[in-house]
């Protein structure tokens, strides 16, 4: 190649210039406003935070904050907070890539900060969340009103009120926040938490701004705490009651067994024009179950069916309905309610389990484990304690003996207290007590009161006073205030004859303040009235002629062959006062009511509150053969269906 180079002289440079000029004319130099360059940003910023709401991956996510850096919106808090959010949305761990950004970020705004505090506690990273927000402080950022929200919620979660108050004097100090709705409902919600649920409320009585939130979550407070006066108080306040905080109180009434009183708020939620959805439906049915009455039973499920969240669409409520139908005595509608599901859960399974365990349908409730473990649907600790009352109602032991081993090895459940309970009741019921007294001792977590008390039940059943006396005494540290482990310590000493510890058991209990809660029954008539009968109580309206049936039918008991069961009476005394004693129980009155109130053939269903006695359940299998009908009982342990002289219970109760 040849170089050379070539020299223009001062007057052909400007020819070339002027020509060069004269065909491409220079453009005007033009300058953009300030206000547009701000707005095309604003702009450009938008599209991004649309773009990431609509991220569905990590890779996605990764190509906007490439778009990010590549338009120098590296230092944009507004972007690269609703990115760190979209971070915490898909689980993404903070440190080894969200937390970089931030650290880049020259002046980080209090939303930048909060949505990073608000990641670590999603985390449950409390100390880094707390870390962060005395950085924001000492670096003079202002927190703003969701910083709190996120800060009183972890305090909640990790119970920890001593900080949490610590931050309620920041909202405080700062100023600012005491009007902020939205934070005080957060330091309510934080109290009720760590229990102290009557600083929420002198905090939610000095709020100057409230809404259905801050109403409706001390309501719930106080309905999980037992104190409906306070909750039927402020709903009685509350300006304008929606759904959430009337099932707030059809709940509260539901969880503190007053299923009156959720079936009375339940029907007036109706008569206001209020809509309810599957939560309310739940707890109403549950308020149902309890009654165990079929009037309300064939009620709610109606409700159901014309709200939409029948059992056939909804798994929740079909499960609820199941278990109602169940304790409402009628397995078999609790049958056609499960065959009638679209889609079954582990939950809807478990419910049917359970229904067949309780009404001693024992192999019915195997063959569904069976279908269910065929199934997608995997069984859970519910499911297994279902199937195990069934062996245990029914004396399946090495049935029951082979499934408790099979839940860690096969479906990798680890047995709970309440499993290791129903293989000291299965063991119990059997009359293996010192296999059970051996397997209360060596298995491997600290037993509870269900434990002992599985014990102190089979010892009744096989009047071991010994070994009942060794349970008792565990529960006695472990409830020291259910009067229930006395008197059946009683009982189980008075059944021995053993009067002397009888009388020690009862002083225990009067120096301990406790009182025996009255045993009472109740029946539903054929109009669907619900009558209640106490033991000794012979006020109602038709008690003449409740006795007379009652003599008439224990008349022809005897003359089958009955004979009075005299140890079901606790008290030293003649046998004739027993036989009064026995006369009065209210499920007989129950019983006897029912043969005169309802038709001839017909069902007689009784609930009753505590354990039917050993004497009842004897007359109860001689009357249904007598008059020909099914008796059908709910104590508080399980069913008994009493046909042609026997009980579904195979005497396994």
């Amino acid at each position: 190649m040849i170089a050379f180079s070539c020299k223009f002289s001062t007057a052909t440079a400007n020819y070339l210039t002027y020509i060069s000029l004269k065909r491409f004319p220079p453009k005007p130099r033009t300058f953009t406003p300030l206000s547009q360059i701000q707005q095309q940003c604003k702009q450009l910023e938008c599209q991004l935070v649309s773009t990431l709401d609509g991220c569905e991956n990590l890779n996605q996510i990764k190509q906007v904050h490439a778009h990010i850096l590549l338009n120098g919106l590296d230092q944009s808090c507004y972007v690269l907070a609703k990115l760190i959010r979209m971070f915490t949305k898909f689980n993404i761990p903070l440190d080894p890539y969200p937390r970089p950004i931030f650290n880049r970020v020259k002046y980080p705004n209090p939303f930048l900060y909060t949505a990073l505090i608000r990641g670590y506690l999603i985390e449950a990273r409390f100390n880094e969340s707390i870390e962060l927000y005395s950085l924001m402080r000492k670096e003079g950022v202002g927190p703003v009103s969701f910083t709190f929200t996120s800060l009183f919620k972890a305090c909640g979660a990790n119970m920890d009120v001593g900080l949490g108050q610590q931050i309620h004097g920041q909202t405080i100090v700062i100023g600012g926040f005491g009007a902020d709705l939205h934070v005080g409902n957060s330091m309510i919600e934080m109290y009720i938490k760590c229990g102290f649920l009557e600083c929420g409320r002198k905090l939610f009585d000095e709020m100057p701004k409230r809404d259905v939130i801050s109403w409706t979550e001390l309501i719930v407070a106080y309905g999980k705490s037992g104190n409906m006066e306070s909750a039927c108080e402020l709903f009685d306040g509350l300006p304008v009651k929606d759904m959430v905080a009337w099932t707030a109180m059809v709940s509260g009434f539901a969880q503190n067994a007053k299923p009156r009183e959720a079936i009375t708020f339940f029907e007036k939620m109706l008569e206001f024009g209020v809509e309810t959805d599957e939560i309310t439906l739940v707890s109403v049915i549950s308020a149902c179950a309890q009654l165990g009455a079929a009037k309300y039973a064939d009620w709610i499920h109606d409700v159901a069916e014309k709200s939409g969240f029948c059992g056939r669409h909804s798994v929740l409520v079909g499960s609820a309905l199941i278990d109602m139908y169940s304790k409402c005595g009628s397995v078999g509608e609790a049958c056609r309610v499960f065959e009638g599901m679209k889609e079954r859960n582990v939950y809807s399974y478990s419910s049917m389990i359970l229904g067949f365990a309780m009404h001693g349908r024992a192999r019915d409730a195997m063959d569904l484990f069976d279908e269910m473990v065929k199934t997608e649907v995997k069984p859970n600790r519910v499911t297994f304690i279902g199937v195990l009352t069934a062996c245990s109602h029914a004396g399946m032991v090495e049935q029951g003996q082979e499934i408790f081993e099979l839940m860690e090895k096969r479906y990798g459940i680890k047995p709970s207290a309440a499993h290791y309970t129903c293989m000291v009741d299965l063991l119990g019921r059997a009359g293996r007590l010192q296999e059970a007294h051996d397997l209360v001792k060596t298995m491997p977590i600290e037993p509870h009161g269900g434990v002992w008390g599985a014990l102190l039940g089979a010892c009744r059943i096989h009047k071991n006073p010994d070994v009942a006396a060794i349970a008792a005494n565990h529960l006695f540290e472990l409830e020291p205030n259910c009067i229930g482990n006395y008197i059946l310590l009683a009982n189980i000493y008075a059944s021995s004859g053993r009067w002397n510890d009888v009388s020690t058991i009862r002083k225990l209990m009067r120096t301990r303040g406790l009182k025996k809660n009255p045993a009472f029954s109740w029946i539903e008539s054929e109009k669907g009235m619900v009558h209640e009968f106490f033991s000794w109580d012979m006020t109602h309206p038709r008690s003449g002629e409740i006795k007379r049936a009652l003599e008439d039918l224990l008349d022809r008991l005897e003359g089958k062959g009955y004979q009075p069961n005299f140890n079901s009476v606790p008290y030293d005394m003649n046998d004739e006062d027993k036989r009064r004693i026995l006369m009065t129980h209210s499920e007989k009155l129950a019983l006897a009511f029912g043969l005169i109130s309802t038709t001839p053939g017909s069902d007689i269903r009784i609930v009753k509150n505590i354990r039917i006695c050993e004497d009842c359940h004897s007359v109860m299998c001689g009357a249904s053969q007598i008059t020909g009908r099914e008796i059908v009982v709910r104590d508080n342990m399980r069913f008994h269906h009493f046909h042609d002289g026997t009980c579904s219970c195979g005497g396994f109760w």
